[in-house]
């Protein structure tokens, strides 16, 4: 089972690895317990972690607004809740 992630209250929460300058939005494997993610934004005035919300979002089939930066938001190591999802179908969703 993948530990980046868990059930928490109302939904999941992902530990995330963002590369942002990418050449393409993709999941791109696991990295050190976290799921490794490279956005095709750059990391200037939030356009990275807004590419990554629009990603998941889409990904998990929620709205952008269940979808939350809980902690390393100016980082690339991130830690992301999502509302309405269980680990396990983000799991599945984001299966690298």
């Amino acid at each position: 089972m993948s530990g980046w992630a868990r059930d928490a209250a109302g939904g999941a929460e992902l530990d995330l690895l963002v590369v942002p300058r990418s050449s393409r939005t993709r999941v791109a494997g696991e990295h050190g317990g976290r799921l490794k993610i490279q956005v095709a934004a750059p990391p200037v005035d939030g356009e990275a972690n807004a590419a990554l919300v629009a990603f998941l979002a889409e990904a998990l089939g929620v709205r952008r607004s269940d979808v939350e930066v809980a902690a390393g938001e100016g980082g690339r190591r991130k830690r992301v809740r999502v509302a309405g999802v269980d680990a396990a179908r983000a799991r599945a969703a984001l299966r690298p």
